[in-house]
């Protein structure tokens, strides 16, 4: 179950997560009448062992106790008796047994733990207070300092400064995190990070630290784009725009860290998030525990920084914040929903005004008000039919998308997603889309899926065709008719994106290698029958010939088709001589690990 906890293996205690700390009672005593003291009973050169006491210097029985104190990196506790210890970073806490919580007058108890490296510990406290039996007044960490501006960027080198940080006892000096990770401790408000790599991506934040060795929480980051080097951020004006898929970090293992890593943050202008539902007539979260509360380690994380069990904000939604503290002008919209969840829509389309302000309040949340520039409706299909069918009437999505716009204002990005039937009497003609482009600022008009092997025995075909060709097996289903049906009801050509699959669709039992064959079935695929990425096909099935200005591929008995960064290029070459307004693609997880498919997108747009 993706909700459960796994224990730690090895350990001679259970270390409690720290989240199944939450509502114990908290240390009825002041460390005033106790003192806490450690002692490494043992040394083995990579590990040791250790013991804290705590001894009760009071007149009144202590009921239950707490020990903090720090570790330096590289030195943790593996395992421990007589106490549960639990760990955020290099923190640790102690919390008594219940057998050994109550210490009388006098008396004391005593709780051991073998360590990994080679550090002893620091900042101690004792239910509170320091450990040497003193109060200490307060227990207040240094507020968050300002958001720190950069300055004097150069290839290799950047200058930062920050407003200072508050603290009732003084601050000491601060802790300067480059992605992440602590490059340097300074007693002033500004630093300079030299040896950084040109034309690269950086964020940066600060970090208090008071007279009583307390740290503060960090403060919000600012990117940081070095000079030179050869990546440059998209040029030429046209939204290149990606969806990620909230549920991508299960199976497929692909994060939003996934975006830098791969080189496609820096190539793209927008990322739709999908999917939000649409139930009851109002958006509604699509999946709470991804969208805002997945623990991201470390090493999944933009930042580099694991989330803990106590901050405001985790999961996708905290990742793409991060995400657009390096990358500041990317924008990200929110998409309500898909294929799966379009049935919503016909109640939304009743009441467009309430559901437009049940959007409002949800993307505008004060938890991640700030992830988004805006929403995105996904609606398969709007007077027609997709996973199910719609009756609202021709001007339903006209009405729903100018509820939206008058309640998200003209600041705020409106899209929606279209569907791409260019044939007579089809889709696009069910709806009023030329109505509704005045309150949107583009289409997605997704032109891929136009053929697949939900007609099993076929024939093959290319399922994203730019243009129409002898024998394709319907009228109409290409990118080319899509758009010109759409330009010929008066919406914009700037107001259209091009749609690009990162994916293809194949058929089994196939022995013709030009497309119109017939076939015996879908061709197995990772995920679903009949598709698969196409970072997997480039090199399960590579391309045999080119049709429509798409690729496809004969291997076996498989037939699929697929983009290429070669056909993409063709693409984006047709986009701009129809002056479109850039394209979109379908999801990022397909694209090779870097990025090979974005860049294609990329490049062809500029």
């Amino acid at each position: 179950m993706r909700f459960g906890h796994r224990a730690a293996a090895g350990l001679a205690t259970l270390l409690l997560p720290l989240a199944g700390l939450v509502g114990l009672a908290a240390p009825a005593q002041a460390a005033a009448t106790a003192t806490a003291t450690y002692t490494k009973t043992s040394d083995w050169g990579t590990g040791f062992g250790g013991q804290w006491t705590v001894k009760n210097t009071g007149t009144s029985t202590i009921s239950s106790w707490t020990v903090e104190w720090d570790f330096p990196s590289g030195t943790s506790v593996t395992s421990a008796w007589d106490a549960d210890v639990t760990s955020s970073g290099t923190h640790w806490t102690a919390r008594n047994k219940s057998y050994n919580g109550s210490i009388a007058p006098g008396a004391s108890v005593s709780f051991g733990f073998n360590g990994a490296g080679s550090g002893s510990p620091s900042n101690c406290r004792l239910n509170g207070d320091s450990c040497d039996g003193t109060t200490v007044p307060g227990d207040a960490a240094p507020s968050a300092p300002g958001t720190p501006t950069a300055s004097n960027i150069t290839d290799t080198s950047v200058k930062l400064s920050w407003p200072a940080a508050t603290d009732d006892k003084g601050v000491k000096n601060y802790d300067v995190l480059r992605d992440g990770t602590k490059v340097a401790t300074v007693t002033t408000t500004s630093y300079g990070d030299t040896g950084l790599t040109a034309g690269t991506d950086y964020s940066y934040t600060v970090q208090a630290r008071d007279t009583a060795d307390q740290t503060g929480p960090v403060s919000a980051a600012v990117a940081v784009h070095t000079t030179g080097g050869g990546n440059p951020p998209p040029t030429g004006g046209r939204v290149r725009l990606g969806y990620f898929t909230e549920w991508g970090i299960y199976g497929r293992n692909y994060n939003v860290k996934n975006l830098v890593t791969s080189g496609s943050a820096s190539k793209i202008t927008h990322i739709n998030y999908a999917f939000g539902n649409v139930t009851g007539g109002k958006c509604a979260i699509g999946d709470s525990y991804a969208d805002y509360d997945k623990a991201f380690t470390a090493d999944q994380s933009v930042s580099g920084v694991a989330d803990t069990w106590d901050q405001p904000l985790r999961g996708n939604f905290n990742q793409l914040r991060q995400l657009k503290a390096r990358y500041p002008n990317l924008k990200v919209l929110w998409s309500f929903g898909g294929w799966t969840w379009s049935g919503g829509f016909a109640d939304a389309a009743k009441n467009p005004a309430a559901f437009a302000q049940s959007c409002y309040d949800l993307v505008e949340d004060p938890r991640w008000a700030d992830v988004f520039d805006g929403i995105d409706i996904d609606w398969e299909y709007p007077n027609a039919c997709g996973l199910t069918c719609d009756t609202s009437g021709a001007a339903a999505f006209k009405n729903v998308m100018a509820a939206l716009r008058a309640k998200f204002g003209s600041s705020a990005l409106v899209t929606a997603a279209t569907t791409a039937d260019g044939s007579d009497g089809g889709k696009i003609d069910a709806a009023d889309y030329a109505g509704a482009a005045q309150y949107v600022d583009w289409y997605n008009v997704m032109t891929y899926d136009f053929f697949g092997a939900w007609d099993a025995k076929g024939p093959t075909a290319p399922h994203s065709p730019l243009t129409s060709y002898a024998g394709i097996p319907k009228a109409g289903f290409t990118t080319a008719d899509a758009m010109a049906r759409f330009r010929a009801k008066g919406v914009p050509a700037a107001k259209l994106l091009i749609g690009i699959g990162f994916y293809g669709r194949g058929w089994t039992g196939v022995t013709q290698d030009a497309p119109g064959g017939t076939a015996t079935g879908p061709a197995a695929g990772t995920y679903e029958q009949g598709i698969e990425d196409y970072k997997v096909l480039k090199t399960s099935c590579p391309a045999t010939g080119t049709i429509a200005g798409t690729a496809y591929a004969h291997c076996g008995g498989n037939w699929w088709s697929y983009d290429t960064p070669a056909t993409i290029a063709t693409k984006m070459a047709w986009a701009r001589t129809q002056g479109l307004g850039g394209a979109f693609f379908w999801e990022f997880s397909g694209d090779t690990g870097n990025g090979e498919l974005v860049s294609a997108i990329n490049s062809g747009l500029s």
